[in-house]
């Protein structure tokens, strides 16, 4: 019998799509990856919904996934967990604008607004947010592409079918991979035509967004097919249901079982990683960084 030896991609193997550019920084991809700390502002969110409504507690909080080795402060304010209802612009606007200030006033750290809302975005970019993270990829609000377009602002475009409340309702796929892809040609296609440049794409595939369980997993397993569209690849994993059903363990306690997919995703070809446990997330991503060879001891 004749062994076989899985080998994993080396630095110069690995696809580093071009770098992404920030208002006064820059992110590259072929050196390192990036570690997206989230903070929500919901009282209603899968994992800590209610921990950080106030916006003193969620700027400590922010500053502590800061100090645990994030490069990205993701910011939202409104729960788009399975069969979550909209907020009304007036209230995402409270949760979240005030945080950016503060936050951007203590610190330069690259600030991402979790909002699929075109006024939100918009507001958000105005009080020193550097990225738009929207779930919808441009789709549920017609004025979002031209904010982002007239801002020059990167752009994360993510996966979904249909919106939070009934995602979970259409996960028919005739081919998951290559229905994602032509969703995504589609998607990065009206960005360029709004006059968003195509450079400035970050590509999310979605998951728990509208997928089952098995297709969760399928989609970390076959993550580098997404590479030949030579966009940044957003893997957001962090406390997902599609963890609870393997480990049998509530949200809170699904930190190592992220980290299973972190380490995985990094190595399938993820470029930033979306997590709630930034400390143990941080030490995982350094040690599959070293063992790619993008970060040598």
């Amino acid at each position: 019998m004749t062994a076989t030896t899985a080998t994993i991609a080396s630095p110069g193997q690995r696809h580093s799509p071009p770098p992404i550019q920030l208002a006064n920084s820059m992110l590259s991809f072929d050196k390192r990856c990036y570690l997206m700390g989230i903070v929500n502002t919901t009282p209603d969110s899968f994992s800590d919904g209610g921990r950080f409504v106030e916006h003193a507690t969620a700027l400590e909080h922010a500053l502590q996934l800061i100090e645990a080795g994030a490069d990205i402060i993701d910011i939202g304010g409104e729960s788009t967990r399975p069969g979550a209802q909209s907020v009304s612009l007036a209230e995402e606007l409270e949760r979240t604008i005030p945080l950016i200030q503060a936050l951007r006033a203590q610190s330069n750290i690259t600030i991402s607004i979790d909002t699929y809302k075109a006024e939100v975005a918009r507001q958000a970019l105005k009080a020193g947010a550097d990225i738009v993270n929207d779930i919808s990829a441009l789709s549920f609000d017609p004025d979002m592409a031209s904010v982002i377009a007239h801002s020059g602002a990167p752009v994360v475009l993510m996966h979904i079918r249909k919106t939070p409340a009934d995602m979970q309702h259409d996960i028919h796929y005739d081919d998951l991979i290559q229905d994602l892809l032509t969703y995504f040609r589609q998607r990065i296609a009206a960005a360029e035509a709004a006059g968003i440049r195509r450079e400035q794409i970050i590509i999310d595939p979605g998951i728990g967004f509208g997928k089952t369980t098995a297709q969760n997993y399928q989609l970390i397993r076959e993550l580098g097919r997404f590479l030949e569209l030579d966009r940044p690849i957003l893997l957001g994993t962090s406390r997902k249901n599609f963890l609870g059903q393997i480990i049998h363990k509530p949200a809170e306690e699904r930190a190592w079982a992220t980290a299973a997919t972190v380490a995985c995703g990094i190595l399938a070809g993820a470029h930033i990683v979306r997590v709630h446990d930034v400390a143990q997330i941080h030490d995982v991503l350094r040690v599959t960084e070293a063992i790619i060879g993008l970060n040598q001891p």
